[in-house]
């Protein structure tokens, strides 16, 4: 029973798909309305940064869930994915940091899973259930 247990490839494998596949779908939802886009380089320019930044949204939540499933580049795919949820939660939910939901959790748990996960994969690796393991 022990030995069955003791199964880090497949745990790294279920992580990956899990943020990888979750991550895809915010992804897909700026192609099919790329105003979401646009509004970001608002917040972006008001911010002080460049709008054009909000273009790499597309790269955090389209090409590094990619490589993440694949397990191609996968700790390089979770560090984009980390810098993807830093500017959502500075930019976006700054002001949610330190608050609670209606229910008593965190307000900012998906971004904090995102956020964490995408830790946990660089720290951990993709394990050998990868096109190119690390």
């Amino acid at each position: 029973m022990n030995d069955l247990m003791k199964c880090d490839d497949t745990g790294k494998l279920i992580l990956r798909l899990t943020l990888g596949i979750l991550m895809l779908f915010h992804g897909v939802a700026k192609i099919q309305s790329p105003s979401i886009v646009e509004f970001l380089a608002g917040s972006l320019s008001t911010n002080g940064l460049p709008s054009f930044f909000s273009y790499g949204v597309y790269i955090g939540e389209l090409l590094a869930p990619a490589l993440i499933i694949l397990g191609i580049f996968t700790r390089y795919g979770a560090m984009l994915i980390i810098i993807n949820m830093l500017f959502a939660i500075l930019l976006m939910h700054s002001g949610e940091i330190f608050a609670l939901s209606q229910h008593g959790g965190w307000k900012l748990e998906l971004q904090g899973f995102y956020l964490f996960i995408a830790a946990a994969i660089v720290f951990l690796g993709s394990g050998r259930y990868a096109i190119k393991p690390d």
